[in-house]
């Protein structure tokens, strides 16, 4: 309608709830009941119960609508919501009043599937894993003791206060040392690459915390970066990682040597408290000097028993007198029988040997014997006193055979009492005639 020229038309003026109170009973009567499909975002639950999400669009749009679920239509679900899942949700579109903001209050939820994130946390998971990087055996014990702890994490970051607060509290003479380090965007998995290296290449730290608070899927993608995970199973150090709340979970916790929880668990977790290392070492110090005590008291009760004897020698000597006279009674009562006892084996021994030799003089006779009976019985002078001659020619050998005799030739003859020399008038050989 075109008001006339020069006549101001009627101004309404809304107040500030009669407009919102106006949005939501528009949007009400607009869609009444709705199911929209989306991913789950920052999902978190109130200690009432309820439940608070931003649910973005599965088709990559920057779009989103902020969701709240409350206890009743939560208690009937039957798995957990977490960040990533893509869910078909029916509700209510509305306003939330106190603060003028669009929101979509949820009656029902069922699983569509998982979001893009959650998709590729899941493949690169399977990935890692299957190289090795979340192996068991790669794990490393954290020092007892550490003197110094790193921490990688933003310097403007509320776990980075957590970490030092709970440091400072529990173990206030450990060394810190801070690697800053962006924690999100698109630059956040080179520095903390950066950081982590840094760390490692430097070595001045025991044990390393890695470290920010929680977040959405997407605020905490920068810990599920394959290069952060690397980085961190590469690290010449212990590492535990203490990324966002208990319920989030990322790469970095695998190839970690630690989860915690929380940054405030992780720095609990990386150095013991100080006063249970104080009580650990006085309790020890109690013990050892009970320990040194008990000794003293038996070396000085020992002392004691020496000294003791030494304080009466007369009782000593007294004693060794004793033992001398029982030894020389003892000596005086065995030295006769003992010489008697040899005397016999002396006397025994005489006779055998008297014996033995007896014997032996015996068999040498008899071999004597016959070894002379045998020589007299080789003596040639025996043979020649049978009527036997025994010739040589004039050089002394002997002639045994006729052949090389000849007539005229001089010979000598020696019979068992003389000899003679002969000479050859005819040579025979043979026997006959």
């Amino acid at each position: 309608m075109i008001e006339p020229l020069g006549t101001a038309p009627p101004r309404a003026v809304w107040s500030v709830a009669d407009l919102v109170r106006a949005v939501a009973q528009l949007l009400g009567a607009r869609f009444g009941v709705a199911s929209v499909s989306g991913e789950i975002s920052g999902f978190s639950r109130a200690a009432s119960g309820h439940c608070y999400f931003n649910l973005k669009d599965a088709q990559g749009e920057s779009a989103l609508i902020r969701c709240a679920m409350f206890r009743r239509a939560a208690g009937g679900l039957d798995f957990a919501p977490a960040d990533g899942l893509l869910v078909e949700l029916r509700g209510r579109v509305g306003l939330y009043e106190p603060r003028g903001e669009l929101q979509f209050v949820v009656e029902s939820m069922q699983r569509a599937g998982a979001g893009a994130l959650y998709e590729q946390f899941l493949k690169t998971k399977a990935r890692l894993e299957a190289l090795g990087l979340f192996d068991a055996s790669r794990k490393r014990a954290l020092p007892a003791y550490p003197r110094a702890v790193g921490v990688v994490t933003s310097l403007g970051a509320a776990a980075l206060h957590d970490v030092l607060s709970a440091l400072a509290r529990r173990a206030p003479h450990v060394h810190v040392v801070v690697y800053p380090s962006l924690v999100q965007g698109a630059e956040a998995p080179t520095a903390l690459v950066r950081a982590i290296e840094l760390a490692s290449q430097r070595a001045e730290v025991d044990v390393l915390i890695v470290c920010r608070g929680g977040g959405s899927l997407e605020d905490l993608w920068s810990f599920n970066d394959e290069r952060v995970v690397r980085a961190i199973a590469a690290c010449a150090v212990p590492v535990v990682s203490g990324v966002g709340h208990e319920t989030d979970v990322t790469l970095v916790d695998f190839a970690a040597d630690l989860r915690a929880p929380t940054p405030t668990a992780a720095a609990e977790l990386a150095a013991p408290v100080r006063q249970e290392c104080l009580d650990a070492l006085d309790h020890a110090a109690r013990a050892l000097q009970r320990r040194v005590h008990v000794v003293l008291d038996t070396h000085d009760q020992r002392l004691d028993r020496l000294a003791l004897r030494l304080s009466r020698p007369g009782q000593g000597l007294q004693l060794q007198a004793q033992r001398l006279d029982r030894l020389a009674q003892k000596l005086a009562l065995q030295l006769p029988q003992s010489l008697q006892a040899q005397s016999a084996r002396l006397v025994q021994r005489h006779g055998q040997l008297a014996h033995l030799v007896a014997m032996r003089l015996a068999e040498r006779e008899q071999r004597l014997q016959r070894a002379g009976d045998r020589l007299r019985a080789l003596d040639p002078r025996r043979v020649l006193s049978r009527g036997y001659a025994w010739l040589s020619d004039s050089s002394g050998r002997p002639i045994v055979s006729a052949h090389g005799l000849a007539p005229g030739q001089a010979l000598r003859a020696v019979l068992h009492d003389g000899q003679a020399d002969v000479e050859v008038q005819r040579v025979q050989t043979g026997l006959e005639g």
